[in-house]
C-alpha cells in the first residue's frame, strides 16, 4: 500500500486527497440520517488536512450535512455530488448558480410526490438541498417501492428535471450537468495540487476516477491515485479500474493511516 500511495507521500502539500463519504468513511446503513463516521476517522482527516495541500469529502449529500457527518472543519466539502463547495471554516456553501436556480421547483416536485401511497411502502425522502432522494432500502417490500419509484422517475424526466439512481436510491436533480468528477476537477484548480488520491465505493465515484484521468492525461496532474473500496452493492469498475483496492470502511481507513504517517 506504501508504494501505491507514494506519489502524494513524497510531496504532502503539494497533494490532494478527496474522498467520498457513506461506503467509504461511513458504512452503509438502512436510513441515510443514521450513518456515522467514527471518531478516529473524523480525527485522521483532521492531521491529513494539516498536512497535505487540500483534503477534501465528495458527497451526494448537501455540503453543510456532508461537513455535520464527517465533523472536521478543516477540510472542504463538495456537496449534491459537486453542485456545492463548503470551503474550510467557511458557514455557506458556495452553490453553482444554475443549480440555486432549479431548488425551488425540485422542492415542490418532491413535496407533491410525497404521497400516502409512498409513505404507506415507508419511501424516505431526503432534501439534499438542489437534489431529492427517494431511499427504498430496508422497506418491508423493496420490490414494490421500486416499482412505484420508476413511475415517479419517468414523471420527473417529463417534467423536466434529471434523475439519477444510485444504492436502493432514486434521486431527482435540476437538469445541469454535474459530477463528482467536476469537484475533483475544481479543487485540484483551487489547490495547485501536482497529485491526488479519490476514494469511493460507488457508481458516481466513477466520474471522479475519470477527472482524475483527464487531469493526468492533459498534463494538470502529474500522477493520481484511484482507491477503490470493494463492497457487495458496488459496481464491477470501482475494482477493476482502481489502482488500489481495499475492503469496505476499514480497508479505506488503513489508506488515510498511511498517508498520515508517511
Amino acid at each position: 500500500m506504501a508504494d501505491a500511495l507514494s506519489p502524494l507521500t513524497d510531496d504532502p502539500s503539494s497533494s490532494a486527497v478527496f474522498c467520498d463519504i457513506d461506503g467509504t468513511l461511513a458504512p452503509i446503513v438502512d436510513r441515510a440520517d443514521e450513518a456515522r463516521v467514527p471518531e478516529e476517522v473524523s480525527v485522521l482527516l483532521g492531521r491529513l488536512g494539516r498536512r497535505y495541500g487540500c483534503v477534501a469529502c465528495i458527497s451526494g449529500r448537501s455540503a453543510a450535512e456532508a461537513r455535520r457527518l464527517v465533523g472536521v472543519g478543516s477540510i472542504a466539502y463538495a456537496g449534491s455530488h459537486g453542485a456545492e463547495l463548503l470551503e474550510p471554516g467557511s458557514q455557506t456553501p458556495r452553490l453553482v448558480p444554475a443549480f440555486k436556480s432549479w431548488e425551488e421547483r425540485v422542492r415542490s416536485f418532491a413535496a407533491e410526490r410525497d404521497t400516502p401511497e409512498l409513505r404507506k411502502l415507508r419511501v424516505r425522502i431526503e432534501d439534499k438541498g438542489p437534489i431529492y432522494g427517494f431511499h427504498w432500502r430496508g422497506v418491508p417490500d423493496e420490490d414494490e417501492a421500486r416499482t412505484q419509484l420508476e413511475g415517479l422517475a419517468q414523471e420527473a424526466e417529463a417534467a423536466g428535471f434529471a434523475t439519477h439512481w444510485g444504492r436502493k436510491v432514486l434521486e431527482v436533480r435540476p437538469p445541469i450537468p454535474i459530477d463528482k468528477g467536476q469537484a475533483v476537477r475544481d479543487l485540484v484548480a483551487r489547490s495547485r495540487s501536482t497529485a491526488a488520491l479519490y476514494g469511493g465505493d460507488d457508481a458516481t465515484d466513477l466520474d471522479a476516477f475519470d477527472a482524475l484521468d483527464a487531469l493526468v492525461d492533459g498534463g494538470n496532474l502529474d500522477a493520481a491515485v484511484r482507491v477503490g473500496v470493494r463492497s457487495e452493492e458496488g459496481p464491477a469498475a470501482i475494482v477493476e479500474r482502481a489502482d488500489l483496492v481495499v475492503d469496505g470502511v476499514d480497508g479505506f481507513v488503513r489508506v488515510l493511516e498511511t498517508l498520515a504517517a508517511a
